[in-house]
């Protein structure tokens, strides 16, 4: 018997999967228990669509990060904090500093996909890298100056 299961079971797929399985664990636990539904011809036809879509959403999204990271590729981004003297910086420059600086240049990047080896607590030119999306990143200069 075929079902399309509702949210991911141990052992059997994950939430979406069409699969076969026994006619008595389905009806008797699977769909009892709301971990899947009978897959009708229509079930069917509308999960394949879903699907469709998802995959060119993704596909997408690839291509705008693709050319996000193109565009970004080499550019300095300046940001300014509070030093005092020998450029001792107050607190350290974190991935927040960094996203607000991306987001003035017009440039949407959350602050969890900016990457630091560790915290800037100094004034000076660094190398950050930005990873988009896994398998896409991009090697930005980020410039730290005194307010």
């Amino acid at each position: 018997m075929q079902v399309i299961l509702l949210q991911d079971v141990k052992g059997q797929g994950k939430k979406g999967d069409l699969i076969d399985v026994n006619e008595g664990y389905a009806r008797n636990f699977l769909v009892k228990k709301g971990f899947a539904e009978v897959a009708t011809p229509s079930k069917i036809n509308d999960l394949k669509q879903k699907k469709a879509a998802a995959d060119y959403h993704k596909a997408e999204e690839v291509k705008a990060m693709h050319a996000l990271a193109s565009e970004l590729k080499g550019k300095t981004f300046t940001v300014k904090i509070k030093a005092g003297q020998n450029g001792k910086v107050f607190g350290s420059v974190t991935g927040a500093n960094i996203s607000d600086s991306l987001k003035a240049a017009g440039y949407d990047v959350d602050k969890k996909k900016i990457v630091l080896e560790s915290p800037i607590k100094a004034v000076g030119t660094y190398d950050v890298e930005l990873k988009l999306l896994e398998g896409i990143s991009a090697k930005i200069k980020v410039e730290v100056a005194e307010e």
